[in-house]
């Protein structure tokens, strides 16, 4: 016995929406692999290549250092920065402020720059905060240089390293 077939189904009538679309998204996607010609978004946001995200269970590399291993603290203060024989840097920061990222870098390469002629600490000012209320740091970053015990320069928030480099020249030369 035939099996009865059924019909083909075919959509007469175009799909619609209870309320009216607004006229940006009426437009249609499309997807242009070439960069030069952006592709038609409603928004006309850009598109950028994905990065993969690291894994959660690779160890982090460790790109800069500084000379010190270890942070200055209130205990390795007069030691470390107050009785050097030679000028100390002294950036102040916290490990939530984005801008301390930026000067980090900075310092990195000013302590691989200078290295036998200035030594380079970092003070983290919320565990340390009477060192920085004793230097009236209101804000971070800063950065302080210190040459025979005594604050000498200082350089107050993010700023191209030719400020960094001319404070410390200044410094060097007193």
């Amino acid at each position: 016995m035939p099996m009865a077939s059924s019909p083909p189904l075919s959509v007469s009538a175009p799909l619609s929406l209870p309320l009216p679309l607004p006229r940006a998204l009426q437009r249609p996607f499309v997807f242009s692999p070439n960069p030069t010609r952006p592709a038609s978004f409603p928004f006309h946001s850009r598109t950028f290549p994905r990065v993969p995200s690291p894994s959660p269970h690779l160890p982090l590399k460790l790109l800069c250092s500084r000379e010190s291993k270890a942070p200055v603290t209130k205990e390795s203060w007069e030691k470390s920065i107050l009785k050097s024989e030679i000028p100390v840097l002294v950036e102040f920061y916290a490990s939530w402020c984005g801008p301390c990222r930026m000067v980090h870098r900075v310092i990195d390469e000013i302590s691989a720059e200078y290295s036998g002629k200035l030594k380079c600490f970092v003070l983290n000012t919320d565990n340390d905060s009477e060192i920085a209320e004793d230097y009236e740091i209101k804000a971070v970053p800063v950065v302080l240089l210190f040459k025979d015990g005594e604050k000498r320069d200082s350089v107050v928030g993010t700023m191209p390293k030719e400020f960094y480099v001319a404070a410390i020249e200044r410094v060097l030369k007193s």
